[in-house]
């Protein structure tokens, strides 16, 4: 690995308070000391603080605090340095040219964080973590990812990885003994075990539709026909006039995507175009934009009312778009104006919950009536996903597909155990199980692999 010293702005860039640059590398005391004007930082303890000057020469840049941590016990398992400076921009571009000009290089973006990958300090897996860390917008998905930071997602693989490492030591055991025809391996507790690991995966698996739900945010359609009151809830539900609302049906042409939090979740909201049949050009599009968000909404906000509607069209609308990863709540609105609402909703009730298993919910948008009701649904539906699967929780998408092919590979090993195949085919399918499991935490992994997950990271970190 590459063993130059770097540095970087590690806070946000523009004016603030203070700002930090951050040094990691075997000569980031010796540089810094360089520069500064105070003590001499080469001879002072790990983990100390220290007051002075940054200085070029005899011109004193800014007045600063140092820190100095020494390895192993530093975030990158490197001696690092962090300089505490007045946040100015001008400031900033200052010490990092210093710094450059007497032996650091500028860091690329998550170099930091890769070499404490590289340094052994974290795995793969807890790296990508500290960029979902540091990308948290709720609750929800901080606790997610500072779990797996701590090692939660680790630990589950680790523990899967460590109960096949045995049994494949064993079937590579008897492939030195292949002329003896010895058997170490016993094939009845193979295929228990791996029963146990397809289970363990499927619920890792399982937990990621919540960890992809608390990271990215819940895509929810709003979805009725015009002038159903869609913009209307929309409104009410971000307590601003968001949407146009008009009494005119079609006035929503294009969608409009707005994004609330709710008890630490993100929804992303998405009011639609009222779905009918049009000869207008331009509402016929927002009415197949309408479609396509159906197809990528998670949650469906199904709005309707007696008054426009009969039960057959809301029955016959929700049989057409069900799919079983998608969550219906129907919204019987203007219920403030119905009439036979009892009679009409349990309708829809007879008709759609014993088998699709929707919820029913009266609202008034305009009036704000049920609202809470609703939104208590939402945080609901999030929590059941929770509920799935305990332990880790898996918000990646890598290792989402990561642990996919480890399921398949494990699948393979037990359908060549029940077929009593040869021990080189078995324990190639084991290798591969093995691998796929190992490219979660990085234990198997490539350049190319690395480049593209680092990449993505921000520079000082």
């Amino acid at each position: 690995m590459n063993q130059d010293t770097i540095c970087a702005l590690a806070t946000a860039g523009g004016v603030g308070a203070i700002g930090v640059i951050r040094m990691s590398g075997a000569a980031s005391v010796a540089i810094a000391d360089r520069v500064f004007n105070g003590v001499d930082l080469n001879t002072v303890a790990s983990h100390t603080v220290h007051y002075g000057f940054i200085v070029d020469g005899n011109e004193s840049i800014d007045e600063v605090m140092i820190s100095v941590f020494r390895a192993p016990k530093t975030f990158t398992a490197e001696d690092s340095v962090e300089i505490s400076f007045h946040g100015s921009p001008h400031i900033a571009r200052r010490i990092l040219e210093l710094l450059t000009r007497h032996g650091a290089r500028l860091a690329k973006a998550g170099e930091f964080t890769m070499r404490a990958f590289m340094n052994g300090r974290i795995d793969l897996a807890q790296a990508e973590s500290v960029a979902d860390l540091i990308a948290a917008e709720n609750e929800a998905s901080r606790k997610v990812a500072l779990n797996q930071l701590k090692g939660g997602v680790s630990k589950e693989i680790a523990v899967l990885r460590g109960d096949l490492l045995n049994f494949t030591s064993l079937i590579e055991l008897e492939l030195d003994f292949a002329e003896e025809d010895v058997e170490f391996a016993d094939r009845s507790a193979l295929t228990k075990l791996i029963h146990n690991l397809e289970s363990k995966i499927k619920n890792l698996l399982e937990s990621f539709r919540y960890g992809n739900a608390v990271k990215n945010g819940v895509n929810v359609a709003i979805i009725g026909k015009p002038n159903a009151g869609k913009s209307t809830l929309l409104n009410a539900l971000l307590k601003e006039e968001r949407a146009i609302v008009s009494d005119i049906a079609g006035t929503t042409r294009d969608t409009i995507e707005e994004v609330m939090h709710i008890d630490g979740t993100a929804f992303r909201f998405i009011d639609t175009a009222g779905i009918r049949e049009t000869t207008d050009t331009i509402e016929a599009i927002g009415v197949q934009k309408a479609k396509e968000k159906i197809e990528q909404a998670q949650v469906l906000l199904y709005l309707f009312d007696s008054l426009d509607s009969t039960a057959q069209e809301v029955i016959d609308f929700v049989k057409e778009v069900y799919r079983p990863d998608l969550k219906v709540l129907l919204l019987h609105n203007k219920i403030d104006i119905s009439k036979d609402k009892e009679a009409f909703d349990n309708k829809i009730k007879t008709a759609l919950i014993p088998d699709y298993s929707h919820e029913l919910i009266d609202i008034s948008a305009r009036e704000q009536i049920g609202l809470d009701q609703l939104r208590s649904a939402l945080t609901a539906y999030v929590e059941n996903l929770k509920s799935s699967g305990e332990g880790a929780v898996i918000s990646n998408q890598r290792h989402f597909e990561a642990l996919q092919k480890s399921l398949e590979s494990v699948q393979k090993v037990e359908e060549a155990v029940d077929r009593q195949i040869t021990t080189e085919l078995l324990a190639y399918e084991l290798r591969n199980a093995l691998e796929n499991l190992g490219e979660i935490s990085g234990t198997f992994t490539n350049d190319e692999v690395l480049g593209n997950i680092f990449s993505k990271f921000c520079i000082g970190k």
